[in-house]
């Protein structure tokens, strides 16, 4: 088996076997999500409690990639305060523009191959994006916010 096929497997099972899949009705943010070239739709909701995430889910609908990614994520930000939350979007980000990556060794790596495939790139960063922006709106005071592929980065 080949690196493109093991991705491939990693991606198809986050998408068939969503990980932390589900509303969080005590969430302290709220955040939905939209990829308007795809028709990629999430929301997630994350739960503080002592200054980090305790908790994190997600609904959604769309492609493989953008719900294999929110999958991801939530396993990647629990137990990270909301600062280490936001470095890890931009890692993630930096990873997706071909910079370092401190994800090699996560199933993340598997999301390095949809580089090549520019218009699939947002949708590999759509819950990306979208917790960028829960978190900012979050500190801002508001809890519920939303948030495109198309807000500048």
């Amino acid at each position: 088996m080949g690196l493109d096929d093991l991705y491939r497997e990693i991606i198809l099972d986050h998408y068939a076997h969503p990980r932390n899949r589900g509303r969080l009705a005590t969430a302290d943010i709220t955040v939905e999500g939209a990829n308007p070239l795809c028709g990629d739709e999430l929301a997630l909701y994350v739960r503080l409690e002592g200054g980090s995430i305790a908790e994190v889910r997600f609904e959604g609908r769309g492609c493989s990639i953008s719900q294999a990614s929110a999958s991801m994520l939530t396993e990647q930000v629990r137990g990270k305060t909301l600062a280490q939350a936001r470095e890890l979007v931009a890692a993630f980000k930096a990873m997706m523009r071909g910079e370092a990556s401190p994800f090699d060794d996560t199933d993340l790596a598997a999301l390095q191959g949809v580089r090549k495939f520019p218009v699939r790139v947002k949708c590999a960063t759509l819950a990306w994006v979208a917790l960028d922006q829960g978190i900012e709106e979050f500190q801002r005071g508001k809890a519920a916010s939303r948030a495109t592929t198309e807000v500048p980065e």
